[in-house]
This record gives C-alpha cells, sequence and structure tokens, in this order.
C-alpha cells in the first residue's frame, strides 16, 4: 500500500476517487450532482486549499483523505474529511496508511490533536478510526445535508506520538 500527498497536476486523480467515494458509500453526506459538475479548476482549487491523499494498491487508487483546519476550532487541531477506502480495498492497510498520513501532516503543522467525524452506525469506519488511534468522544450532530441522520466526532490526540 502506497500513500502520498496529491499535487494540483493529479486533479483527475482526485476527481475519479472522490467521485467514486460520494456514489458508492453515503451519498448523502457529500454533494454527488455539485461535484459531479465541477472542472479542471475546481479540482485543482481542491488540492491548493487543502491536503488530499490517496493510497495506491497494485497502481490502483484504492483510498482518499483530505486534511483540514475546521474552521471554529482550536489551532492546534486538524480535522480528516471524505476519508474512504475502495470495497476492495478494505481489510489491507489503506485505512491505517491515510490515517497516519494525515497524523503525520497534522504534526508538521504543528497540531496535537486529529478528528474526524463518523456517521453513526458506520461499523466500518468505526473500526478503521479505532484501529488508527482514535476514540469516540460522545459528541453528536445531525448531519448537515440530511438532518435525520446524525454523526459522531471522533479525537486522537498525537501529543506523545512518534511521527510514522
Amino acid at each position: 500500500m502506497r500513500v502520498r500527498r496529491l499535487a494540483e497536476d493529479d486533479w483527475r486523480q482526485l476527481q475519479g476517487i472522490r467521485l467514486r467515494s460520494l456514489t458508492e458509500d453515503h451519498p448523502v453526506l457529500g454533494s454527488v450532482e455539485r461535484e459531479q459538475g465541477f472542472r479542471e479548476s475546481h479540482w485543482r482549487m481542491r488540492i491548493r486549499g487543502s491536503a488530499w491523499f490517496v493510497a495506491t494498491h497494485r497502481r490502483r487508487t484504492v483510498g482518499i483523505a483530505s486534511v483540514i483546519a475546521e474552521p471554529g476550532t482550536p489551532v492546534d487541531e486538524r480535522h480528516v474529511v471524505g476519508l474512504w477506502v475502495a470495497p476492495e480495498a478494505r481489510g489491507t492497510t489503506a485505512w491505517a496508511a491515510l490515517l497516519d498520513a494525515a497524523a503525520d501532516l497534522a504534526r508538521a503543522e504543528g497540531a496535537s490533536r486529529l478528528t474526524a467525524w463518523c456517521l453513526d452506525g458506520d461499523d466500518v469506519l468505526a473500526a478503521a478510526l479505532r484501529d488508527g488511534g482514535f476514540a469516540p468522544t460522545g459528541i453528536r450532530m445531525p448531519v448537515p445535508r440530511d438532518r435525520s441522520l446524525t454523526e459522531e466526532r471522533w479525537v486522537r490526540e498525537l501529543a506523545g506520538e512518534d511521527a510514522g
């Protein structure tokens, strides 16, 4: 399993894996129609605006994650968004590799904690987060795009961890 940070010229790779993630799992969480209409400039802007990582296995892109400074959170906190691994790569090291890349970047930016939201009932993502050193916080909120669903905030404390 190989994980690397995308550069702006990798916009087609981001487009392909991001759209796949939105259509295969939990389409309510992303705006599939909106992102399907993105032009090259939108995808390039996304890569310029935040760090995007992809996991590849046997020359196929099988996972994705982005790391952002979430608005309104402490300056020493980073947040994982868009985390997804293709069904055929679940059971490999893709989840761990993506989460470790996110943690490495967060630490490099001076963060002491990494957070993520997990949809209630998403046992696959919850297991991946738990295996990746995250713990549920008990903080829940309705999903902004579908208020009938709820998600829980998870956290990984980076202080004291050795860089991967």
